[in-house]
Order: C-alpha cells, then structure tokens, then sequence
C-alpha cells in the first residue's frame, strides 16, 4: 500500500455520523455557558466539551433564531457568522505561541489549507517523516460518553492520527501506522514498502503489529523514538494540532460564507 493510499484512507476515518453528533454536542456545551469566551481547558486554542471531542464549539442557541421572514441562504449565513465571532473569541482569549520542546530535531511542514501538517529531519543517511492529521480519533471517547463516563475537561486529548516513514536512499520505506495519545505512541500497523515495486492489493504486508512477538513491539517503539517519534512529544504536538484545527476551521467557516453570500 503505497503513503498516499493509506493517507487517504486515514482522511476517510473521520465518519461523518460521528463528527456530527460530535458538533451538535458541542452546540449545547457552549451555549450552556455564556457568551463570554469559553475558558481553555486543554490546550490552546480549545476547551473540551464533555463530550471532549475536538477543538471546536457551536452555538445554536445563541446563533439568530430563523424566521419565515429570513431566507434560508441569509439565515445560513446569520448561523456562521455567530460560529466564526465564537471562534475567533476563543482564540484571541488563548493567544499564545506554540513553540516547539527543547532540542527539536524535526522540521515542520504546515501549509494552510492542509488537514496534516509533516515532521521532516535526516539523520544518518535516512529521511524520517512523519505526517500528523487533525482528524482527531473522537470513536473511543464517543462510546464513553453513550455508556454514561464523564469525562475531565482538563486532562481529556483525543488520538492523534499519524504516519511514520523511514526512507534510505534508493531503498525500500518502512511506514507505520500510528495512533499518538495521552498514554503512549501505538502502532497499529506497519509496512515495508518497495519505492519502485507498482502497488498491487496481493502484496503480503506482514502479520498485524499486535500479532508480532512482545520483544519485537517493543524493539520497534525503540526503532521509532531513536528517530524522534517519542511521547514526549505528544503535548506540544496535540496543541499544535489543535490550534491548526481552529485556523483551518475558520478559514473553512469564511469560505463557506463567501460561497453563500455570492
């Protein structure tokens, strides 16, 4: 499977079902509190709901109410102009520089527009990427909140969604599929991949990664935090994430809009 099938297999993750009963339930959080910026709990630039999905806040009761005597296009662009003011308060609240741990090997590759940002650096004669989506992993939590869990505002980070490579020159691609959380960096995949072999879906990957020995898991995480990919690294990248997520969200928001009024 070459990295931009699995890239857009990881884009598709996202269920459209759950990542709009995710937004309704962060409409009724918000609209619970006040109109004053909502305080951030986890990170810059979002607070969690209790549903403690994603970054972003709606506010249907306190969005104009329609009217009979409002067109649907003018009511549509009524409702997003009250999400945008929610969320460019939310940030001008939290405004802080992100700034990268000590010691940062990577290079960081963020084009606006772009749902993934990259981790690039060299090391030794190998390339390492790794390519980060805001397409935050909300399925577990989701469960928790239906079997009745409550959750900490506070401390709650959804999955980060992660794409390792290791590439050497004219060789083959060691790719792993990676969910980054709170607790630990978890592979759930990984592939050796042949650069100039044409891509057929017959190809034997390997085994699960969860299939493999515990001594081989185990000497693989080592393989992976020796070339940076490594815990540690997880605050500062949710927060990145985050607010990358909020920026991307509200130039969404104004396309939208310029879309509707046109």
């Amino acid at each position: 499977m070459s990295s931009a099938s699995l890239a857009a297999r990881l884009l598709r993750r996202a269920a459209s079902s759950s990542r709009a009963s995710t937004l309704s339930r962060r409409c009724a959080h918000s609209s619970a509190t006040s109109r004053a910026p909502v305080s951030l709990a986890r990170f810059h630039p979002a607070a969690a709901s209790p549903s403690g999905t994603t970054a972003r806040r709606f506010l249907s009761s306190q969005s104009p109410a329609s009217s009979s005597k409002i067109s649907p296009d003018e009511n549509l662009r009524r409702v997003i102009d009250s999400e945008i003011e929610c969320v460019v308060e939310s940030e001008e609240g939290s405004a802080q520089q992100i700034d990268p741990p000590e010691d940062f090997p990577f290079e960081i590759i963020d084009n606006p527009g772009d749902q993934s940002i990259v981790l690039k650096r060299e090391l030794a004669g190998e390339t390492i990427k790794a390519t980060v989506y805001t397409n935050f992993d909300t399925e577990e939590d989701l469960n928790n909140e239906d079997s009745g869990a409550e959750n900490d505002d506070d401390s709650f980070k959804p999955a980060l969604q992660m794409v390792v490579t290791v590439e050497k020159p004219g060789g083959s691609i060691l790719e792993f599929e990676c969910n980054f959380n709170d607790d630990e960096l978890a592979i759930e995949n990984m592939r050796l991949l042949n650069r100039d072999a044409k891509f057929t879906e017959n190809a034997y990957e390997g085994p699960q990664f969860s299939d493999l020995d515990e001594s081989l898991q185990k000497s693989f995480h080592r393989y992976l935090e020796v070339r940076g990919i490594k815990h540690s690294l997880h605050d500062w990248l949710h927060e990145y994430m985050m607010s990358k997520d909020e920026k991307e969200y509200v130039v969404w928001l104004k396309n939208m809009r310029e879309f509707i009024e046109k």
